[in-house]
């Protein structure tokens, strides 16, 4: 027979897979394909009661969309009560297909969207083709080497943000270190870093380990079907 603090664990381990399967469905289901293929392919994605269409490129790992920038998305649009980007200044590290970007965007943030030199060319276009004509501030898509010349590209006396925004930034490549840095000279007192990330291996949870001697940390979401948790961060005193 099962004791009473056992039943107490397994009912509250099984109201946590609920939510976490209800809120996995609610994330996965803003994605639809198109109804007929046409020259070009494309993934549409419904935020903010606006379609968004994505061209991936699979020959570049940082061009192909990843669930986690679908889960911080998510967030934004549904807690801008205590979250609200209107008017804010925004940076997003690694954006990749651009989605954050685009949603952080229709949602009335100044975005500075950034990646590296070979992504910036299907990155600038799904922002273009997203953001012209609907949003308040078209987002500036820049390059950005973490680690190299960021104060030279973006110096602390005259870029603000008052968030950063990250999704699946942190697998097993070499610069871990150097995104770090990045967050490091980006994030001033004022600053929250919001940041999606799936746990794949080791260097994941090395990574947290780190981050959290820089930076107070509060996981916003966690998602064990999806292996994503959500984080806020902001910087120690």
């Amino acid at each position: 027979m099962e004791s009473p603090q056992t039943k107490a664990t397994k009912d509250t381990k099984e109201e946590g897979a609920a939510v976490d399967a209800e809120l996995a469905k609610a994330i996965m289901a803003r994605c639809f394909h198109p109804s007929l293929i046409g020259v070009e392919a494309w993934e549409g994605y419904m935020f903010n009661d606006q379609q968004i269409r994505i061209k991936e490129s699979t020959d570049l790992y940082g061009a192909v969309l990843w669930p986690s920038a679908m889960v911080l998305c998510h967030f934004l649009e549904t807690n801008q009560d205590n979250y609200n980007l209107t008017d804010k200044n925004v940076i997003e590290l690694g954006a990749g297909t651009g989605l954050v970007t685009i949603v952080a965007s229709l949602l009335g943030a100044k975005v500075t969207s950034t990646d590296l030199p070979d992504v910036l060319g299907n990155l600038q276009y799904n922002v273009l083709r997203n953001t012209k004509g609907r949003c308040k501030y078209i987002p500036q898509v820049t390059e950005l080497i973490w680690g190299q010349e960021v104060e030279q590209r973006l110096p602390r006396a005259t870029h603000c943000f008052d968030y950063i925004l990250a999704a699946d930034v942190v697998y097993a490549h070499p610069y871990l270190a150097e995104l770090m840095d990045t967050f490091d000279h980006l994030c001033q007192d004022s600053t929250q870093i919001l940041w999606a990330m799936r746990f794949r291996l080791d260097p994941e949870n090395s990574f947290v380990d780190r981050f959290q001697q820089r930076f107070h940390l509060e996981m916003l979401y966690d998602l064990p079907s999806l292996s994503i948790k959500l984080y806020r961060a902001w910087r120690k005193g």
